[in-house]
């Protein structure tokens, strides 16, 4: 059952607008510095900051030893100014004590070497020690602060399973094995489950049960096992935050809670599909991809963020003012993209804004990552960006914008963590599948075709949409296959993309033919069936692409689709001398099928964004009867029932001219790095407009 959306206060009069602020560690500073922070804070506009995240040992020197008037002073300090406090439980990284009193409570890894402490999250999930002395600590700041008007939410954990997603501890074994019972009730449903014969491996109790340790160089882990271990990860991560939540919300039920996601298109540790139902408001925390993706990552990430936060307003808990310091090559962020990669997220549906971190670290493991305050202090470009910045979403605060919400798009692509951990597992047809970077891919290219795309968790409800896609979806249970076969027959359109539909929810292969999912269901529906898949790569003395019939170019899987049904129309096939090569020549490549009151497409293959564009363009968009607009700007809106804010923004890197119709023309919220003539708008490199549609 999801807990009721709750979204923190302002210390404004009305306790509204966008929150902006960031991570701030006074404890790592001399007390003198504070006034200044604040001084410097109401400069910036800002009017939250996510306190006490790394704290534990300032609060807790010792044991029996408990320090809060420090605590006390900042966040009096804070409140005077009109800033908020997002407060943190402090347990993300215990204190030395703690582990020197108690070095059971340490994660080990594969290999059975324990995880040591000196960074964050050195503690096992499972560890009943650790979980005592965490609630502990729970209680005392909801007891001391829970009353405090100051402190208006509280930030539980950070970024759960940073270090300890996977635990291979004898805590961790002996709560799998729970967890292996409870999932399966009996221990001949999980050897039918994991296909324990292969190997004789199967068992004759759940004491038997063994987590994927180390089993040697070129040992190969059951799939099913590393599956299920990787869904325990999550669940044991998952229970540890509902303990630390229940603990504060016990004694302070009236505020509310959240934890910091860690959703952008290289992670998606958790299944947060499931996480969300377990918080009062949606956070993520996301770091920019240099380069030409910037902008289309950013808006591809944060739209799976708003579809798990239901379409309410969601929070920005951390992002960078310019470069982090954990990338072999940390690429600083150019003029205007501070501010527009901030007014992307508010586009997208964030109701706060926040950074990581306040004050520059002077030293420690992040002294090179960017922060609000930089450095080189306030008399710097960035510091300037930060209070411009600051300023902006005072004035969309102001115009009315938070509260709305993003409009649904006609077009849902579909993700699944699930489906990623699977495309993870080492012994696939091959190592290079990633479901993450296809579903970025088709959203940028739906982006190259003038439509903006929702990425949509599968878990969740998409059948009011005109077409869903399914990029390497690699698992599919029946009853996923079902809920597919049931939004066809009513009318749904369904692009089925390669290496989706490979396995079931236990990792075991569909027989009969590719796809096999839902035991031959989802062959039907496409009208088609493949025998073998052709992979491509790095071999000497062998072609590594093949050409399509209609110019589309694959590079590294392709279907071997020996069956086409009568009524299906195939779009492309293999052609050319590579083709030849491989004995793909004249193989469906793409094949179209009409199915109940519907239709089916199957891309057989991984193709080139580009190639995407051309399926989308031509075949997709006219069957769902849908306008495209200017490839050129991503357009993006929020509405409530008064009005529509459309936000425009610039996805090239050389300045873009548009124009505005009549309604936008008189009541233009926002300019920014654009210029107006009459009934035009230019937009320069990282420009951004947003209009208000009454």
């Amino acid at each position: 059952m999801s807990r009721e959306f709750a979204w923190p206060r302002l210390l404004t009069a009305s306790g509204k607008g966008i929150a902006y602020g960031g991570d701030y560690n006074p404890d790592q500073w001399p007390k003198h510095v504070w006034a200044q922070d604040v001084e410097l804070m109401r400069k910036a506009g800002v009017n939250v900051v996510a306190l006490g995240i790394f704290s534990w040992d300032r609060i807790q020197p010792s044991e029996h030893e408990w320090d809060f008037d420090w605590l006390d002073r900042v966040i009096g300090m804070l409140g005077e100014a009109g800033i908020s406090v997002d407060l943190a439980s402090a347990t993300a990284s215990a204190p030395l004590w703690l582990y020197e009193a108690h070095p059971e409570v340490l994660p080990r890894d594969k290999y059975g070497h324990a995880i040591n402490p000196g960074s964050r999250q050195s503690w096992s999930p499972s560890s009943p020690v650790f979980r005592e002395y965490a609630l502990t600590l729970c209680r005392k700041l909801a007891e001391r602060y829970g009353e405090n008007p100051t402190v208006t939410a509280w930030h539980v954990g950070n970024e759960y399973g940073w270090n300890n997603r996977h635990d291979y501890s004898d805590n961790a074994l002996h709560d799998f094995r729970r967890w292996c019972q409870k999932k399966y009730g009996t221990i001949d449903a999980l050897n039918e489950a994991w296909c324990s014969a292969f190997w004789s491996q199967e068992l004759r109790s759940f004491d038997e049960v063994l987590l994927p340790r180390h089993m040697g160089a070129d040992a190969m882990v059951n799939p099913a096992q590393q599956l299920d271990f990787e869904r325990f990860g999550n669940d044991m991560l998952l229970d540890f935050f509902r303990a630390e939540r229940d603990a504060i919300a016990q004694i302070c039920p009236n505020k509310p809670i959240t934890t910091n996601f860690m959703i952008s298109t290289d992670q998606c540790a958790m299944n947060y599909s499931q996480w969300a139902h377990d918080v009062d408001f949606v956070s993520n925390d996301h770091y920019f991809h240099e380069g030409e993706s910037h902008l289309d990552e950013l808006l591809c990430s944060d739209s799976l963020v708003s579809s798990i936060a239901k379409r309410k307003p969601w929070y920005l808990m951390e992002h960078s003012t310019s470069s982090v310091q954990w990338k072999p090559v940390n690429a600083r962020k150019r003029n205007g993209e501070l501010e527009r990669d901030a007014l992307a997220h508010v586009a997208m549906g964030a109701d706060a804004i926040n950074f990581f971190q306040w004050r520059q670290s002077r030293g420690g493991a992040e002294a090179f990552h960017s922060a609000m305050l930089p450095h080189a202090g306030a008399d710097t470009n960035l510091f300037r960006q930060v209070c411009e910045t600051g300023a902006t979403l005072r004035d969309l605060s102001e115009q009315g914008l938070p509260g709305t919400q993003i409009a649904p798009s006609h077009v849902a692509i579909l993700f699944d963590a699930q489906s990623q951990w699977s495309t993870e597992i080492p012994t696939l047809p091959t190592t290079k599948l990633d479901h993450w970077h296809d579903v970025r891919d088709w959203y940028r290219a739906f982006l190259d075709s003038g439509v903006r795309a929702d990425v949509t968790p599968l878990a969740y409800d998409w059948d009011d949409y005109d077409l869903v896609v399914l990029p390497t979806v690699f698992m599919l249970s029946d009853a996923d296959v079902n809920r597919l076969k049931a939004y066809v027959e009513r009318g749904g359109k369904l692009l089925v993309g390669y290496a989706t539909g490979i396995v079931n929810e236990h990792f075991q292969v569909g027989l009969g033919g590719y796809p096999g999912a839902g035991n031959g269901t989802l062959r039907e529906m496409l009208g088609v069936s493949g025998e073998e898949f052709n992979i491509l790569g790095d071999i000497e003395g062998e072609p590594n692409t093949v050409e399509l019939s209609d110019g589309g170019v694959t590079s590294l899987w392709q279907t071997c689709l020996t069956r086409v049904a009568d009524n299906a129309h195939v779009i492309a096939r293999y052609s050319g001398d590579s083709a030849r090569e491989w004995e793909l020549q004249d193989m469906p490549a793409i094949v179209s099928h009409d199915y109940g009151d519907g239709h089916t497409w199957y891309v057989g293959c991984d193709l080139r964004r580009e190639d995407l564009a051309h399926i989308i363009q031509h075949e997709l968009l006219p069957a769902i009867n849908v306008q495209a607009t200017d490839p050129n700007i991503a357009t993006i809106e929020r509405a409530n029932g008064d009005h529509v804010f459309r936000t425009y923004i610039n996805r090239r890197q050389q300045s873009v001219t548009m124009e505005l119709d009549e309604r936008e023309q008189s009541d233009i919220v926002l300019l920014y790095r654009g210029e107006r003539a009459q009934n035009t708008i230019t937009l320069q490199r990282n420009g951004v407009l947003m209009v208000r549609v009454r």
